[in-house]
């Protein structure tokens, strides 16, 4: 699929609309429609927990467009926050607002749950670091040998809690269930292994390797479950190209992956306030969420 346009300058608040604003993310903001919530994506940039003063003009665009072709593809595996009638209710509010086009979604009001579900299919990041200290991936215990990159039998299921600010903590499954019920946990585990084998399916074809995600869930007054936030973007995932594979070191990365490969370079405690980022570093991170965009996209 074609790349969406987008303006030249990053946008990086919205201050101007004339409904209440109720929360402030790294990214998004939400504003409350009355009947619903409408999350808008900026173009802000978050590594490490901290938001850098330069943003990355289109990234809450490509964000938003791939996060709405997602919860449309597993709309057959679980419910999602979209409202009824979306496609219509965004271009009514973007006739009035032309600068949300692309970038916003309206959603049910939902209860967020207090866990983020992570899932993961490869031995990287953090969870090769635990490998390597203990043998184990966050309380599962894995055969000797392995090594960075190196996949896993089956995609393994590692909640963390979900820190207002600061660092999420990764949790064992049974201290997730503590959080939010044996029932709900058992049913956001279900349903992020079968997103993530699906997505996995799906990506294979165009290329990409879904090397770990982090999905979101929320329930209704009735406590059914649903998907929320974004999903299989690269912002809340690891993707990695199929072509250059190989297994024993880091991959060339398709997310924000890039900013920290950077940020690990230089002199910097990963405390606030955040440091310059260099243009080039922007624009290569930008390249690779379009490539992945039009990979993504094409499997249609």
């Amino acid at each position: 699929m074609d790349l969406p346009s987008y303006p030249d300058k990053p946008l990086l608040s919205i201050d101007h609309l004339p409904f209440p604003k109720v929360a402030i993310g790294k990214v998004r903001e939400i504003f409350d429609l009355g009947d619903a919530y409408l999350m808008v994506a900026t173009d802000r940039i978050s590594a490490f927990d901290v938001v850098f003063k330069e943003g990355l003009s289109g990234k809450g665009i490509l964000l938003t467009q791939m996060s709405l072709y997602w919860f449309d593809q597993v709309s057959s595996i679980t419910r999602h926050h979209l409202v009824d009638n979306h496609e219509n209710r965004c271009k009514i509010l973007c006739n009035k607002h032309p600068e949300l086009t692309g970038r916003i979604m309206i959603v049910k009001k939902l209860k967020p749950l207090s866990i983020e579900a992570i899932v993961r299919g490869y031995l990287a990041g953090s969870a090769w670091k635990d490998y390597q200290q203990n043998q184990t991936i966050f309380g599962y215990e894995l055969q000797a040998g392995l090594v960075e990159s190196s996949k896993l039998d089956q995609p393994l299921f590692t909640p963390t809690t979900k820190a207002q600010s600061g660092h999420d903590i990764p949790i064992s499954v049974s201290k997730a269930k503590e959080l939010i019920g044996n029932s709900i946990l058992d049913q956001v585990q279900e349903l992020s292994i079968s997103i993530f084998e699906y997505a996995t399916k799906q990506l294979d074809r165009c290329g990409l390797i879904l090397a770990d995600t982090k999905f979101e869930f929320g329930v209704d007054e009735d406590n059914q479950i649903y998907l929320i936030d974004e999903v299989l973007t690269p912002d809340s995932s690891r993707y990695w190209f199929k072509e250059n594979y190989t297994e024993g070191e880091p991959q060339e990365p398709v997310d924000k992956q890039f900013i920290r490969d950077y940020l690990n370079t230089i002199d910097w405690d990963k405390r606030p306030p955040a440091p310059p980022l260099p243009s080039s570093v922007r624009q290569e991170t930008l390249k690779r969420y379009e490539k992945a965009y039009q990979l993504i996209t094409s499997l249609n």
